[in-house]
């Protein structure tokens, strides 16, 4: 051999040792660190385990520790987007992990196959910290509209898809899977081992009772399941047999990658265990999915129960006189009570709550004992309740309690907004601070300019605004210098600087609001006088008790969903009601009527149009995320929610119509040119009107100051985290790290 081949084989001898000791490095690199576990009697993976009523954590040395979960649901998403987008990024991810891990979390849950990014992410995230890391509980989505379309568990098309859907969760998890994007589901190569970070398992979504009952009645006589790993035992229900078989296919498939960790499926208090008297409908009693009826056979990981429970619903929770035990305050603790009550029946295995909490909204849906309300609660009030409620949970011996949720979620709907935003697969580029669904993080994802505008009545931030975005008037009004109006995806925000210092006792500042033709005269606050245009509603600018959007009598939502042309829950207005704007409401509860109901009960609303003073700066020991208006000297600052306005989708222009109803009780919308607005100003003490009409009786809208945007279909948000992450996190350190030794 010449020395230059010598030469050439020494060269690539070298190059083949760097590439193989590259490559076992990048395979060390890339491999997931393992946490120590322990073993099953046939050799598998074993780091969680249930005993008795215990959830249990193998700590190495043979010890296994009773363990309190706490954690948060993690959504899919974020502004702008729905879910099935899934466009949360590395950075997004890894960002949270760490916030919620020092918060002092032990656990993440999601309800579905998220992109491979989410399992990458977690790895890399539990990389450096083996001994301590962060672990999650994989949800497995099932085919839920199927389950109500069809009304049948056993229809062999919803078997099929679901048992697909747990094939495809538990590979993603092992990082076995290579899934076609397919739209509205997650999909691509899924390498990321992320096992050994998995708490367990939690099977499908919250079930329709009569769905349940249903199949209950066209399987009866169906024989249990009897599984590899768990079988039903003999008195369950079809539907629990058919869960039964659900929980043994995971287990079967997980069992293939050398693993076992604890089961559960989902349940809601509407299909609980026990009986309700103080319950008004039928429904919430209809049909019960009992975990007990479910048991492993061959698995040494074991099972859970897993109930959402939440103070306010169902209705029960503020009726039911039998949950009156546990006095709390001036009131009871019905909430507690009910979870005393479960935990009795479940006192054999583990039950968790993986979902509770209430939201930092405006909008309120449903009442709760004790001020628990679904929404009406500033983001201090938020992490006030979300406290009260975990510490209700852990005190009841409950094995974990993991809260909803992580992140604000734009794309959510309630029932009592959802006929108001039009059209619907819009929802997610504007943010509805009236749909309380929307706002349950601890995570506020809040709109583009709540950074920029701060409400605080002085209005020099507003210079800083790109120029474009602020458009003004001058001397719109006499007493009044200028009117700025700007917005962003969840207010329109407007800026008055008066000729003088503002003095709600001895003034009131008005601004009438026009979106479309029609509306009605304000003819109350403008005797006398008269507009070419009608209104669609008011702003009433005054006493901290007195401020507030009105709606003009004949554009009211609420009267006309709720009136004699809707469900005819209201009474009809008096003739001198007709004339006058109203308070801005929401119902809370509808009216309830035997032999629809088991027993009567009243229609109930809560107005939401009032304005709150006070400061959104994040800064400030007075900040409250409710905060609508401030004054300072003769500066007026508002933020208006866009619905308050007539606002069904902002993004696209649309306000809600004049029409009648459609026949499924539903509002059509027509596309605004702009708001209009009249601001005039009223003296207290002589009850003169500074009104842009001068000394003339009528008014032509068409010089005044209107208000224009383009539509948009991207967003901007902000995130900040919420005073109940600090809250939650000082209530976690407080809790002990192991519930026994």
């Amino acid at each position: 051999m010449t020395r230059l081949a010598r030469k050439r084989l020494a060269i690539w001898i070298a190059l083949g040792a760097a590439l193989i000791a590259g490559g076992i490095a990048l395979y060390f690199w890339l491999k997931p660190p393992i946490p120590v576990s322990s073993a099953t009697s046939d050799g598998d993976k074993m780091k969680f385990q249930t005993s008795g009523d215990k959830f249990m954590e193998y700590r190495g040395d043979g010890a296994w520790n009773e363990i309190f979960v706490k954690g948060v649901n993690l959504g899919a998403t974020v502004p702008g987007h729905f879910p099935g987008e899934f466009p949360i990024t590395e950075e997004d991810y890894l960002r949270w992990f760490r916030q919620i891990d020092e918060m002092g979390a032990n656990v993440i849950r999601i309800y579905t196959v998220h992109n491979p990014v989410f399992y990458k992410s977690l790895v890399k995230y539990n990389r450096d910290k083996v001994d301590d890391p962060l672990y999650f509980i994989q949800g497995i989505w099932s085919p839920e509209e199927q389950l109500i379309e069809l009304q049948d568990a056993y229809n062999p098309g919803i078997k099929e898809k679901f048992h697909k859907e747990i094939e495809k969760a538990v590979k993603a998890v092992y990082g076995d899977l290579n899934a076609d994007p397919v739209p509205g589901e997650s999909g691509g190569k899924y390498t990321a081992n992320a096992g050994p970070f998995l708490m367990g398992w939690h099977i499908g979504t919250e079930w329709d009772p009569e769905m349940v009952d249903n199949t209950n009645k066209v399987h009866a006589g169906t024989e249990p399941y009897k599984g590899k790993h768990f079988a039903a035992k003999a008195d369950a229900s079809p539907f629990e047999s058919w869960l039964a078989e659900l929980v043994d296919q995971t287990a079967q498939l997980e069992k293939k990658y050398g693993w076992e960790h604890p089961i559960t499926f989902t349940n809601w208090v509407t299909t609980d265990v026990l009986e309700h008297p103080g319950e008004p409908l039928f429904e919430e009693d209809l049909a019960s999915v009992d975990a007990t009826k479910i048991e492993p056979v061959n698995w040494e990981a074991g099972y859970f129960a897993a109930y959402h429970v939440y103070p306010y619903y169902p209705d029960f929770f503020h009726l039911d006189k039998t949950l009156e035990t546990i006095p709390e305050g001036n009131d009871y603790n019905t909430y507690k009570a009910y979870l005393k009550q479960l935990k009795a029946h479940y006192k054999d295995i583990p039950i968790m709550v993986t979902e509770y909490g209430v939201p930092s909204s405006l909008g309120v849906s449903h009442l709760g004992r004790g001020g628990r309300n679904q929404g009406g609660h500033s983001e201090k009030e938020q992490g006030e309740i979300n406290v009260s409620l975990t510490k209700d949970i852990y005190d009841e011996g409950y094995a974990g309690a993991i809260l909803f949720m992580w992140q604000d979620e734009w794309f959510k709907k309630t029932w009592n907004t959802m006929r108001f935003e039009i059209p619907e697969d819009r929802r997610s580029y504007w943010l509805n601070v009236l749909t309380n669904e929307k706002l349950f993080g601890l995570l506020s994802l809040g709109p583009g300019k709540e950074d920029q505008i701060i409400i605080d009545g002085k209005l020099n931030d507003w210079a800083a605004l790109p120029e474009g975005e602020v458009k003004s008037w001058e001397n719109p009004v006499p007493g009044m210098k200028q009117l700025r109006v700007t917005h962003d995806e969840a207010y329109v925000y407007v800026g008055m600087t008066l000729e003088q210092p503002f003095d709600p006792k001895k003034s009131q500042v008005y601004l009438g609001t026009d979106v479309l033709p029609g509306g009605d005269q304000p003819v109350n606050e403008l005797p006398g006088k008269s507009l070419s245009e009608g209104l669609e509603g008011m702003v009433v600018i005054g006493t901290d008790e007195e401020t507030q959007v009105k709606v003009a009598p004949s554009y009211d939502f609420h009267q006309r969903l709720y009136g004699r042309y809707g469900y005819w829950m209201l009474d009809d207005p008096t003739a001198e009601q007709k004339k006058q704007f109203r308070p801005w409401k929401l119902a809370v509860s509808l009216t309830m009527t035997p032999p629809d109901t088991r027993f009567a009960n009243p229609f109930m609303d809560m107005t939401v149009g009032k304005l709150l003073r006070g400061t959104s700066d994040r800064n400030s020991e007075a900040f409250n995320s409710l905060t609508s208006w401030q004054y300072s000297g003769n500066e007026v600052e508002l933020r208006i929610p866009w619905m308050l306005l007539g606002f069904a989708d902002p993004s696209s222009l649309q306000v809600i119509d004049y029409g009648p109803l459609k026949k499924d009780r539903t509002f059509a919308t027509t596309k605004t040119q702009g708001i209009t607005f009249v601001p005039w100003i009223k003296d207290r003490a002589s009850g003169n009107v500074s009104w842009p009409g001068g000394a003339g009786g009528t008014l032509d809208l068409g010089g005044q100051p209107k208000y224009t945007w383009s539509p948009w279909e991207t967003v901007k948000y902000t995130e900040h985290l919420k005073s109940g992450y600090t809250a939650l996190k000082e209530f976690y350190e407080t809790l002990p790290d192991h519930r026994s030794p």
